[in-house]
């Protein structure tokens, strides 16, 4: 008890504590600062089917150039950003993130035209929920998750191999059993990138190196892209399993 007291009023402690949390909330931050203009951008799309059809979509049916280009761009501006984080500047990985999040909300337009509107707010509430409760593990736990890291980046992996095989044989049942495999990924993948994030806000880097107050801003920006990535593929899993098509 004694040396418990000691550690809540060590000087030291408690400014690192503090540093903590300012770097968190700078992550979630963000991370809603994504959701919105995510969300925005894909109800705007979906009030405007005119905009759609002239730009995104080709007449005889199908995506147009400037429509494949909305649909993966992010995956490309998501290898940019980790790829070049310390060569480019705060402001340009901002500018960057937030084009990754309006893109994302083009390429939810076209998922959520296929779920009817409650089975889509259901599923967001769930995911809600479901990612709460595991940031709040991740976050709370002495348990090391590191040594789970190769194993859901290996499923998170093999997860996207297999989808993009599902797009040739169009299997609802091997869709259905994807979706309740991502549900597990995401939701197992939520507490271990809370807890790398912790690590982080504490001053430290993946390597346990000291991370200079200049570089802090831009990994509380990539941690939130990581944790916006991990809530929208745990939201359209769900969707996969429990939505409700139109």
């Amino acid at each position: 008890m004694e040396e418990q007291n000691y550690q809540y009023q060590n000087p030291t402690y408690l400014q690192e504590n503090a540093v903590s949390k300012r770097f968190f909330g700078n992550v979630f931050l963000w991370m809603f600062v994504a959701l919105a203009l995510s969300s925005a951008s894909a109800f705007l799309l979906n009030d405007n089917p005119a905009f759609k059809d002239q730009y995104l979509l080709k007449p005889t049916g199908g995506f147009s150039i400037l429509g494949y280009i909305a649909i993966f761009a992010p995956l490309g501006l998501v290898f940019l950003m980790g790829g070049a984080m310390r060569k480019l500047s705060y402001t340009a990985l901002i500018g960057i993130f937030l084009l990754y999040a309006i893109l994302t909300g083009v390429m939810l337009s076209f998922v959520l035209l296929i779920y009817t509107a409650t089975s889509i707010a259901i599923c967001f509430v769930a995911a809600c929920v479901i990612f709460g409760v595991m940031a709040i593990m991740g976050y709370t736990t002495n348990v090391d998750l590191s040594k789970f890291g190769p194993i859901l980046m290996a499923g998170v992996i093999g997860l996207v191999v297999v989808s993009l095989i599902n797009m040739f044989l169009q299997s609802d049942s091997l869709g259905y059993i994807l979706g309740f495999v991502g549900i597990a990924i995401f939701t197992a993948l939520t507490a271990y990138k809370v807890q790398e994030i912790k690590r982080i806000g504490q001053g430290l880097d993946e390597a346990g190196n000291t991370i200079s107050t200049e570089d802090s801003n831009k990994f509380a920006l990539m941690g939130a892209l990581s944790l916006y990535i991990t809530f929208i593929n745990l939201f359209l899993s769900l969707l996969r399993v429990f939505g409700g098509r139109r």
